[in-house]
């Protein structure tokens, strides 16, 4: 069989797999965030933080419910980190850092999981285990809190209540990521991935001498890793490393595990605004971006020149013979359009024009499916721009899903798109301006160019997008463990991750104080074909005028040259 081939195949059998669950977990998804009871773990939780489920909230109480459970996140782990030393289980690990703790804290609380650290030269049990894998938990919750909130802005009306964020919050982890979590970690464990409290272990080598090994809870964190769109690997090598993705059939688990809950939630917003095709819509509009990019990928990697490329059958430096170039495309496309950032091979070894789709996958704003919760909140934040864009073309005051997008609306959804590119571009140009950052910017020797060259640049910007993007994979050629680099990108993550939600929470607030607007002749039909193109259509354009630029002094340069 050739490696096309069975790429291909591979590919067949996820979008299957996805599609067999799409339904049911999207209806179930639907139930749990509109049913009125609690259950009695709930209950407990609910007791312990002093909160009253059910009460409802306006969009200000909403945001300030996420800011402050986000907020008491951040502190718990950075002093989790401090302290590491003097913790049961730290394996003889001293405290972190205080730039890279901060780093570390804003990074898992903000979903994105950027890690400049090696987690297996850093990190204790305790750390990995109560701290980073919990905010992978919760902060994952978050996301689909706030994008639920905003479906209810849409199949709400004449009120400003966007339900309860501490219950969404408590239910999205106990009632969707847990019992999941549980189902993906046994699969794990049965095809080889570890999970034990062992320590480290001197393992021989075939060459001489020996090598360090840690032993770790790392199938349950693995799983979360993944379902939850995070990414924070528990080794260094992240999803490359054997114990944490053993064969090719975990590595299709794992992008199965990346993909589904993203692409399920436009089933529960359909259900929730009652009205299943305007999910199959946004569903549509996913998909054919994922679809795009992933051929795209596999295209440029097996078959750029060269002819050592081609002797090799693909471009295979950086990526598993476990997986081959096929199944490394089908990781890296998916985990760069979600807000995932693990990887199973180095994104700095792809083609030029591999990177570079990894690069505008995440300036796309992760949206096909987009992260947990924040894929489709970006998407509707879209589809809103898509909306008033045919409205202006016919001249009528564009609608969706029945509410009117009037000036406030639209000045929302256009302070969410411009937010994120300002980051990025803003912090690559004074990280490349300045006299130390680009010191950072390594060769393929390990020796600092001084920031010189297409794919040098290229590597600080992908740091910046994938830091305000929430994604957290990395180009592997930028030395990112410096008090410019931790901080700046630490700011990034957590004004990336949460200045949008500002906008969508006041947003969802507007929306569900609107009375539903009629259907006449005139009204767009959001849910048809036509509307899902002019979709895909906006999102490339208005990504492409905004980071064309950029894209064109690092990885196309480099593809060209």
């Amino acid at each position: 069989m050739s490696p096309e081939l069975a790429g291909v195949l591979q590919l067949a059998a996820l979008i299957g797999a996805l599609a067999l669950v799409y339904r049911p977990l999207g209806d179930y998804m639907a139930a749990v965030y509109s049913s009125e009871k609690h259950l009695r773990p709930e209950k407990w939780i609910y007791r312990c933080i002093g909160a009253n489920p059910s009460s409802q909230m306006r969009w200000p109480a909403y945001l300030r419910g996420v800011l402050a459970f986000s907020l008491v996140g951040v502190l718990f782990l950075y002093l989790l980190q401090r302290v590491q030393g003097s913790l049961p289980l730290s394996l003889g690990f001293t405290a972190i850092s205080p730039d890279q703790a901060f780093n570390t804290a804003a990074s898992f609380v903000a979903n994105t999981n950027w890690q400049s650290y090696s987690g297996e030269q850093s990190m204790g049990h305790v750390v990995q285990t109560a701290g980073l894998a919990v905010q992978n938990f919760v902060s994952a919750a978050v996301g689909m809190a706030v994008a639920v909130a905003l479906v209810r802005g849409f199949a709400r009306s004449r009120t400003g209540e966007l339900g309860n964020f501490w219950a969404d919050l408590v239910r999205g982890v106990v009632r969707v990521l847990l019992p999941l979590s549980v189902i993906g970690a046994l699969v794990l464990v049965a095809c080889g991935a570890i999970q034990n409290f062992a320590g480290i272990h001197e393992v021989g080598q075939l060459t001489g001498g020996s090598q360090q090994m840690n032993g770790g809870a790392v199938a349950s964190q693995e799983v979360i890793k993944e379902l939850g769109t995070n990414g924070g690997g528990y080794f260094n090598a992240n999803s490359a490393h054997p114990f944490e993705n053993p064969s090719g059939f975990t590595n299709l688990f794992e992008i199965f595990l990346i993909l589904v809950i993203p692409f399920a939630l436009t089933r529960t917003f359909g259900r929730l605004v009652g009205n299943l095709r305007q999910g199959y819509a946004i569903l549509a509009a996913m998909g054919v971006i994922w679809l795009g990019f992933t051929a795209l990928m596999m295209w440029t990697e097996f078959h750029h020149g060269g002819a050592a490329l081609q002797e090799a059958g693909g471009a295979m430096e950086g990526k598993e013979q476990r997986f081959g170039v096929g199944a490394s495309a089908i990781f890296a496309t998916s985990t760069t359009l979600t807000s995932t950032g693990a990887v199973d091979s180095f994104h700095s070894s792809f083609t030029g024009f591999g990177g570079g789709l990894t690069l505008l996958g995440m300036m796309l704003g992760e949206i096909a499916p987009g992260g947990v919760g924040s894929g489709l909140y970006g998407m509707l934040i879209m589809a809103i721009i898509a909306v008033f864009i045919a409205g202006l073309m016919v001249g009528r005051t564009p609608e969706y899903l029945g509410k009117k997008i009037g000036s406030r609306e639209i000045k929302l959804a256009a302070c969410y798109i411009l937010i994120t590119p300002t980051l990025v571009l803003g912090f690559t140009a004074v990280s490349m301006v300045l006299a130390t950052p680009p010191d950072s910017i390594l060769n393929t020797a390990g020796d600092s160019v001084n920031g010189s060259g297409a794919h040098g640049f290229s590597e600080v910007l992908y740091a910046f997008t994938s830091g305000a993007n929430n994604n957290g994979s990395a180009f592997a050629g930028l030395n990112a463990n410096t008090q410019w680099y931790n901080t700046t990108i630490g700011l990034a993550m957590l004004l990336g991750r949460f200045l949008p939600m500002v906008f969508v929470l006041a947003l969802a607030g507007s929306l569900a104080e609107q009375k539903p607007v009629p259907e006449t002749a005139g009204t767009l039909r959001t849910e048809k074909p036509l509307f899902a193109g002019l979709l895909v259509g906006a999102i490339l354009i208005i990504t492409g005028l905004t980071y064309f630029p950029a894209l064109a002094l690092g990885p196309m340069a480099e593809g060209l040259s």
